[in-house]
């Protein structure tokens, strides 16, 4: 048995069973929380000094495309509709040798844990089935917590993405799930499903019915833009014919013009949403989906998206997205006569939107999500007695609105420290380096794209 402990630390659990601890340990046996409390006895375990930082579970980043990481910086002036369907979807991803996979997933899981991030459901295109071998083995290489999203290859966007009768490749997709992901404690399977936006109606329930097949998550882009899932389009068809088939293990992804009667039957169904606010806000996507799941008694995840586009820092998506919302929440009691007297979504409501929220979302809350005994040991630590986060009145204000990815002193994965002292514990994170810089050179130089 393998013991950890986290001493002295101001522990903001999220569970209300729990409850928040101004000074407490966390205690760690073989990966998994078993003791939340003061002056915990653990003569054996390893110790890591929590004094002076704030102890809270990993952030759960519920949509990001990670091959997308050594293409970074390119995206910041696109729109979805134009340059970004144009550009990655129609020429730089069919560009990706099995390679590439690998090295834009190991970089993008590296930034991720090093921001705080210990799960992320990866939305993954891969042209062959060696292009997802080799993206699964880059989330293996560094340690993160993952969902594995099996979505459409990325060689052909008329083939995949326009009225397509072409299901997803199922013998794909079962030995990739068999060989590299239904045994590994850390990685879980979902199917990446284009839904009736892209398909036609019997491949858009067929490739649900396969993902129900093999019991696992499917998570769909809908009701952005002008699509025909958007009440802004010509002909809104909402959920089209996969309306009968929502259900808990259904994720949406943006969501963003759905009508409130048809986000409150999704909530209804045990839907979730996945709302990534600063890319949909750039993009053209729309508002984000937070209001009309608000309203329909549910809470929305935060994800980030696009790592070509923005970084991939969940404590800047549950910033934006809260204070996105709080705008709209306000504008619209000041046009209706009256002053703001308080805000509509709180600093605790965005970190669970980060963490507990994204859990639930990915199928993962009774082992992540929350600091809790019986759950498994994803923590992150935050200093919280720098010139810029001192002093600490407010644990969970400080994370939310003082502190930057400089103030992550350490990160643990499953009970294994990934970060420690502010830096990766990971020798590849040099080692793969230059390849990393060399794949992203290389993809955009046959790409043939004027930056």
């Amino acid at each position: 048995m393998t013991q950890t402990i986290v001493r002295n630390g101001t522990v903001v659990s999220l569970d209300p069973d729990v409850g928040e601890f101004e000074e407490a340990d966390v205690l760690i046996e073989d990966g998994e929380i078993v003791e939340v409390g003061t002056g915990l006895a653990a003569s054996n375990a390893e110790e890591i000094d929590a004094s002076g930082k704030i102890v809270v579970p990993g952030f759960v980043d519920s949509h990001i495309h990670l091959a997308q990481t050594q293409v970074r910086g390119i995206a910041g002036d696109w729109s979805l509709m134009g340059e970004y369907f144009d550009h990655m979807l129609g020429n730089i991803t069919g560009l990706y040798q099995p390679e590439d996979m690998y090295l834009g997933g190991l970089y993008g899981a590296f930034e991720k844990l090093y921001t705080g991030t210990t799960t992320a459901l990866d939305w993954s295109y891969p042209n062959t089935l060696e292009h997802g071998e080799r993206a699964v083995d880059a989330l293996k290489d560094t340690g993160l917590r993952a969902v594995y999203t099996y979505g459409p290859p990325g060689d052909d966007a008329a083939k995949w993405w326009y009225e397509s009768d072409v299901g997803l490749p199922e013998e794909n997709i079962r030995s990739l799930h068999e060989e590299k992901i239904r045994d590994d404690d850390l990685l879980t399977l979902a199917l990446g499903l284009r839904g009736p936006d892209f398909c036609v109606p019997e491949t858009a329930r067929a490739d649900l019915e396969l993902a129900r097949d093999l019991g696992v998550l499917s998570t769909i882009h809908m009701g952005a833009a002008l699509w025909p899932s958007s009440e802004y389009g010509d002909d809104y068809q909402g959920f089209g014919a996969i309306e009968d088939m929502l259900g808990p293990d259904v994720n949406v992804a943006h969501g963003n013009h759905f009508t409130q009667e048809d986000i409150d039957h999704a909530v209804e169904q045990g839907v979730s949403f996945s709302s990534t606010p600063e890319v949909e806000m750039q993009m053209g996507h729309g508002i984000p989906v937070t209001g009309k799941v608000l309203e329909a008694g549910g809470r929305p995840a935060w994800g980030v998206d696009v790592c070509s586009n923005v970084s991939g820092d969940m404590g800047s998506q549950m910033r934006i997205g809260m204070q996105l919302q709080r705008m709209f929440d306000n504008q619209a009691v000041l046009e209706g006569d009256e002053e703001v007297t308080e805000v509509s979504i709180s600093a605790r409501d965005t970190l669970e939107m980060a963490t507990i929220e994204g859990a639930k979302a990915l199928g993962l809350d009774d082992e992540i999500g929350t600091i809790t005994p019986g759950k498994r040991a994803d923590l992150v630590l935050f200093d919280a007695d720098d010139f810029m986060t001192a002093p600490s009145h407010n644990p969970v204000q400080t994370v939310v609105f003082q502190t930057d990815p400089s103030h992550i002193d350490t990160v643990l994965v499953d009970g294994e420290v990934v970060k420690r002292d502010g830096e990766l514990t990971n020798p590849k994170v040099d080692e793969e380096f230059d390849r990393f810089v060399a794949s992203g050179e290389r993809l955009l130089d046959e790409a043939g794209i004027d930056l």
